[in-house]
């Protein structure tokens, strides 16, 4: 880090509120209201020193519609000239000191009426998700075949596009050191925040974004997860391609999603454009991406009259000598 750079940081962090910002920061990810209600604190102000905070790289930012999101800057916490710095900034989440516990009642506040918010949406649409998942096997089943079909091996980046409730970011929190969800529904994704705000899950964030052109490096994801997601999309290929372009080589894409049925009903109820997917549509999607289909799990509804769903889970693999032949073209 250059001088001009560090200099930078300890004006940062050599103010009160932006050290509080700081704190507030080291327990998630907030917006800009949330955190103008835990300081008492009007916006313009806390929007200036989240712009200085941010312009010394110890925060992250992102805009979701008229919302804009912060959170501690993840490449201040890999530096490791800055490791002392991020240190005290985590031991005063312990500080016994009253502006601070102050501060932390306030963020537990605004996490409590999240949950809250996100509940209640939840609760509006209980009926119709309930209704859909009687249809096939268990979700807890198919969550634990999901994550044993992915492997032991721990992923820098994983990704899930179409995230939904934030599900899979949780069962995978212990399988990554970083996790990103995106999804179009910001309904969806506060829910997601609540629900990782809830397990406790700092390692994960949700975006808001189109899993078509996302904005994420080309070949940055260990594992990329679409669950229950194609269904809904007019060009599931599109965004299997989309998927494959980020995985590194030797990386894993993970789909899982309805085998072929004629349940119509679907369509008109649940918003679903394709009724299922077969094997060889899958093997034909990952082939012109550069990917190869490695496994098929077929999970075959149980017996009973409200069990008509089989759910398919595809693994698929991005061989290290075709990423680089695809690469070589590309240029």
């Amino acid at each position: 880090m250059t001088l001009d750079a560090t200099l930078s940081v300890f004006r940062a962090i050599g103010e009160e509120t932006r050290l509080r910002i700081m704190v507030l920061l080291s327990r998630g990810e907030l917006t800009v209201s949330e955190i103008t209600t835990i300081l008492g604190q009007s916006q313009p102000r806390v929007s200036r020193h989240l712009k200085i905070l941010a312009d010394a790289g110890l925060a992250d930012r992102h805009r979701e519609g008229a919302w804009m999101f912060y959170r501690l800057g993840a490449q201040a916490q890999k530096d490791k000239s800055l490791a002392a710095v991020m240190d005290a900034v985590d031991l005063m989440t312990a500080s016994e000191d009253r502006i601070l516990i102050r501060d932390e009642e306030r963020f537990t506040q605004s996490r409590v009426a999240r949950s809250e918010q996100a509940a209640a949406y939840f609760q509006e649409n209980a009926n119709q998700w309930n209704r859909l998942r009687r249809l096939h096997l268990p979700e807890r089943d198919i969550e634990t075949r999901i994550v044993e079909l992915a492997g032991e091996d721990k992923a820098e980046l994983f990704v899930d596009l179409g995230t939904g409730t934030g599900r899979m970011l949780e069962i995978f929190a212990d399988r990554y050191q970083s996790g990103i969800g995106y999804d179009l529904s910001h309904e969806m994704l506060a829910i997601a925040r609540a629900n990782l705000d809830d397990a406790g899950i700092a390692n994960a964030q949700v975006r808001h974004g189109d899993l078509f052109t996302l904005p994420l490096e080309t070949q940055s994801a260990d594992i990329v997860c679409v669950h229950q997601v194609l269904h809904y999309l007019a060009e599931p290929e599109a965004a299997v391609k989309e998927a494959a372009r980020l995985i590194k080589p030797g990386g894993r894409l993970i789909i899982s999603d309805f085998a072929p049925h004629d349940l119509e009903f679907l369509r008109d109820e649940h918003a679903h454009r394709r009724l299922g997917f077969s094997d060889d549509e899958v093997r034909g999607w990952c082939a012109k991406s550069g990917l190869q289909l490695e496994k098929v799990e077929t999970l075959s509804p149980s017996s009973g009259a409200d069990n008509k769903l089989t759910v398919k889970i595809w693994l698929c693999t991005a061989p290290a000598d075709v990423r680089r032949l695809r690469t070589r073209s590309a240029a």
